[in-house]
């Protein structure tokens, strides 16, 4: 293992994602033989956070990575050094912590870079020359369902399907949310999903697409509550953007001869997720329903700029089921 380490996370981390990169950051420094007690956190506040210090260059919350890289531990034992939000370090921090790494004693310290964006260019390349990066790739529901079943049976945890599904429906990919779940429940006891439910008030800041899919495969009780889901933590029009470009490819994907025009047309390569899943799903609506699709995102669209707020989640979920209806063909009822 190097001295070295970029634990590198997604733009759009959630709670979730910075756990197991928190977590990957402990195991490396366990792995290389540090003590927790001798491992020197360092929270990088926002580039426009702050004055430098009386250095001149480092600003208080940064300047105590010079001593943690230049002497080591003062028992003799290995240094950590872990740095949180390491891409909001400032260029000239970034230039000074280069010096100190190529000065530094690799039998003496370890340090890791945790980031959820892009650290400072000259750093960024003396990070990949040095160490070694990690890459933790964002979680998906499937990922926390994985997640859900190891974690339980790592707890002995016995737990019903509808109740851990309950679970998931509330936290999402939250895998920090539901490790403090289970913390609350009693695994003597039986628990049912309505218990979760009622327990659990949250809703998890999910990705757009879930509901997308929702909607495109005529599920309207899926699409209502993932629409109920989004709307805690976003607002209508953002759906309505995501809605609107979702239709303009399935448009055409219907006009389209092959995939290569699609793609063009699109500005993507063929291979590309988004194109291969218009792709796969042109024909599935008729043009006389993407029309319907089309007149109706434009009602709803001039009502969500226009209407008082109060009227927005009714728009939303009227229109909601009139797009399961046209994009799933029969559709299925709301449960």
């Amino acid at each position: 293992m190097r001295f070295v380490i970029h634990v590198k996370g997604p733009s759009d981390a959630g709670p979730g994602e910075r756990q197991e990169m928190l977590q990957i950051s402990r195991r490396l420094l366990t792995q290389a033989g540090v003590e927790r007690s001798a491992v020197v956190r360092i929270d990088v506040p926002s580039r426009g956070a702050e004055e430098p210090g009386e250095g001149g260059v480092l600003r208080p919350a940064v300047e105590p990575i010079i001593p943690a890289l230049q002497s080591g531990s003062l028992f003799g034992d290995r240094q950590g050094i872990e740095i949180t939000d390491a891409h909001s370090l400032q260029a000239a921090e970034g230039d000074v912590i280069i010096e100190l790494l190529e000065a530094a004693d690799p039998t003496a310290v370890t340090a890791v870079f945790l980031t959820t964006g892009t650290m400072p260019a000259r750093l960024g390349k003396a990070v990949r020359s040095l160490g070694e990066v990690i890459e933790v790739k964002k979680l998906r529901e499937r990922d926390a369902a994985d997640w859900l079943a190891a974690e339980m049976r790592d707890r002995k945890f016995k737990l019903s399907s509808e109740a851990a599904g309950a679970l998931l429906q509330r936290f999402g990919s939250d895998v920090a949310g539901l490790s403090q779940a289970l913390d609350q429940l009693s695994s003597g006891d039986e628990i049912t999903r309505d218990e979760v439910l009622a327990r659990f008030r949250n809703r998890p800041d999910e990705p757009m697409w879930h509901y997308a899919d929702a909607v495109a495969d005529g599920d309207v009780g899926e699409a209502l509550r993932r629409l109920a889901d989004f709307l805690v933590h976003g607002h209508p029009l953002q759906l309505m953007g995501f809605l609107e470009s979702d239709l303009r490819r399935r448009a055409l994907a219907a006009a389209a001869p092959n995939l290569e025009t699609l793609a063009g047309w699109l500005g993507a390569q063929p291979k590309s997720y988004p194109v291969q899943k218009a792709w796969r799903r042109r024909g599935s609506t008729s043009d006389s329903d993407l029309q319907r699709a089309l007149t109706a995102l434009s009602r709803a669209d001039q009502l969500l700029k226009t209407a008082p707020d109060d009227i927005h989640r009714v728009t939303m979920e009227r229109l909601t089921v009139a797009l399961c209806l046209w994009y799933g063909g029969r559709g299925r009822r709301a449960g």
